[in-house]
C-alpha cells in the first residue's frame, strides 16, 4: 500500500531528512519520502503492516518535530 500525507508545520529540511531516515529503518517499510518543499510524506509498505508502520512513523515525526502535524 502506498499513501501520501500532508505535513503541516514542517520547519526545516534537516528535520525532514531525519524523519525519512528513521522511518526507512522501520520493519515493513518498502519506501518512504519526506519532501520538505512540498510538505508531504509518501509511505509505502505491505498492506497488512501499513497501519502499524504509520503509527510508528507518526511517533518518529512527533519526536523529531513536535509541532509538525500529519494530516491523515
Amino acid at each position: 500500500m502506498k499513501k501520501t500525507f500532508k505535513l503541516q508545520d514542517l520547519d526545516c529540511a534537516h528535520c525532514a531528512a531525519k524523519m525519512e531516515n528513521a522511518i526507512r529503518k522501520l520493519n515493513g517499510v518498502k519506501e518512504v519520502s519526506v519532501n520538505f518543499l512540498m510538505q508531504k510524506m509518501t509511505l509505502e509498505t505491505e498492506d497488512d503492516v501499513f497501519e502499524r508502520v504509520l503509527q510508528e512513523s507518526l511517533k518518529i515525526i512527533k519526536k523529531v518535530e513536535p509541532d509538525c502535524r500529519v494530516i491523515l
